[in-house]
């Protein structure tokens, strides 16, 4: 099989694999919004997941430390895969195991705190990209506690290769692409009100990630064909779109979802 194409990160010497790995059920099962029960797999499933995941093209892991303990289980398992992971987390936003809730901090020293712990978690000396996660409130995340700002001081020194955020509105994530490296950004068949973002990202030579490219399994059916494809051949119509992260835990779904996503990127 054919693996996944790789894309530069504008301005950066990353270049993601076109489909990246998201680990949330590697870490938390509560408060989730997916139409499906899932058990967290265990080490060796998890372990015989990331193996195969690489074995497909992808080098492209989406954590963070709003899932659950997704961060301190890929800084034990992938020093047991010594490969050459781009691992992509976020900061803003801290989950509570026991409450089953999210606490949001975009302050100075609660980003610089954030990121410091998910070095640690994921044993790294470097985290290769981290994205502010938004609440829904960009625009003062972005202009009154400065947070790209943060992230970008981070960057100069050496903590962070690339920044941006994953944003929830498009005045935020315009306003993003003027300070940050990538903006992730929710496109699917069933919502694409955030087209402009992915445009003037083209414009600007900035990096789009996709989050949401299935609507959490929410996605309306298509007559025509099956919505993983028709999703992967709109997305990738976009030549901004660096990367779709995709959320799986299924081997079999995730050699689907890899085998359709070379399709589409080949036909575009």
């Amino acid at each position: 099989m054919k693996k996944l194409p790789k894309k530069n990160i504008p301005g950066t010497e990353l270049d993601v694999s076109v489909l990246g790995l998201g680990t949330v059920k590697l870490g938390r099962d509560k408060g989730v919004k997916y139409p499906e029960a899932f058990t967290i797999p265990d080490d060796e499933a998890a372990l015989a997941l990331l193996q195969q995941a690489w074995d497909l093209g992808i080098n492209l892991i989406d954590t963070a430390p709003a899932y659950g303990n997704s961060e301190q289980r890929l800084g034990k398992l992938l020093p047991q895969l010594p490969h050459d992971w781009i691992i992509c987390s976020k900061a803003g936003e801290q989950f509570d195991a026991t409450t089953g809730e999210s606490h949001f901090d975009f302050s100075r020293d609660a980003i610089m705190r954030s990121v410091e712990q998910s070095l640690q978690r994921l044993n790294r000396d470097m985290v290769d990209i981290v994205l502010i996660h938004s609440d829904g409130n960009d625009v003062p995340i972005i202009e009154q506690h400065r947070a790209l700002e943060t992230l970008n001081e981070l960057k100069q020194q050496g903590l962070i290769a690339a920044t941006g955020i994953s944003s929830k509105t498009v005045e935020g994530g315009l306003l993003a692409l003027q300070q940050s490296d990538i903006v992730m950004v929710t496109h699917n068949l069933a919502y694409q009100d955030e087209q402009i973002v992915i445009d003037t990202a083209n414009q600007l030579n900035k990096a789009i990630f996709i989050k949401k490219a299935f609507a959490s399994g929410h996605l309306p059916a298509n007559s025509t064909k099956d919505s993983v494809s028709a999703s992967f051949e709109m997305i990738f119509a976009n030549p901004a779109v660096a990367s779709v992260v995709v959320g799986t835990i299924n081997p079999v779904h995730l050699m689907d979802n890899v085998a359709k996503a070379i399709q589409a990127f080949e036909s575009n």
